[in-house]
C-alpha cells in the first residue's frame, strides 16, 4: 500500500526508520528524523526535524490529534490539527484531515476529505515576476 508508487513523483525516497505500531498510543509531542510510519495513535504535535527531508506516513489505522509538520507527508488515516508540509503532501483515499493544510505540492485521491482550508505556500526558490518600473522621465505637455 505504501510501496514505491510511481505516481508519487514529489515524495523523495526516504527510509522509514521508525514505526509506531497499531496498538501503540502516545501522549506528547513527537519529533522524528528520516521517516516515520504511523499505524498507532498520537495525541500531540508530530514534527519532522527542521532542516531535514523527513517523511511522515499515516496509515489507514493511524491517527494524530495535534499539528503535523514535515518535509513530505502521506496520509491515509486521520489527522485532527493543522498540517504544514515543506515539499509534498499526498492524501490517499481514506485520508481525513480536520484542520488546515499548508503545502508546496498536493495530491488528493478520490475519497479523501479535508475539513479546513488548503493553502499553497510560497516556494522559497520561486521567482516573483516584477512589473517594470514606471518611466517618469518623459516631459508632460500642457496647453
Amino acid at each position: 500500500m505504501f510501496s514505491s508508487k510511481k505516481d508519487t513523483k514529489g515524495v523523495k525516497q526516504t527510509k522509514l526508520t521508525t514505526l509506531i505500531a497499531h496498538n501503540v498510543h502516545l501522549s506528547g509531542d513527537l519529533e522524528f528524523s528520516d521517516g516515520l510510519r504511523m499505524d498507532g495513535q498520537v495525541t500531540g504535535n508530530v514534527t519532522g526535524r527542521p532542516g531535514e527531508e523527513t517523511l511522515l506516513v499515516v496509515s489507514d489505522q493511524g491517527a494524530i490529534r495535534g499539528n503535523v509538520s514535515a518535509y513530505d507527508v502521506i496520509i491515509n488515516g486521520c489527522v485532527t490539527g493543522d498540517v504544514t508540509v515543506a515539499h509534498f503532501v499526498e492524501l490517499q483515499s481514506s485520508a481525513r484531515v480536520l484542520g488546515n493544510i499548508y503545502y508546496q505540492q498536493l495530491r488528493m485521491d478520490i475519497g479523501a476529505t479535508v475539513e479546513g482550508k488548503l493553502t499553497k505556500l510560497e516556494s522559497p526558490h520561486a521567482h516573483q515576476p516584477s512589473l517594470p518600473a514606471p518611466d517618469y522621465t518623459t516631459d508632460l505637455v500642457t496647453s
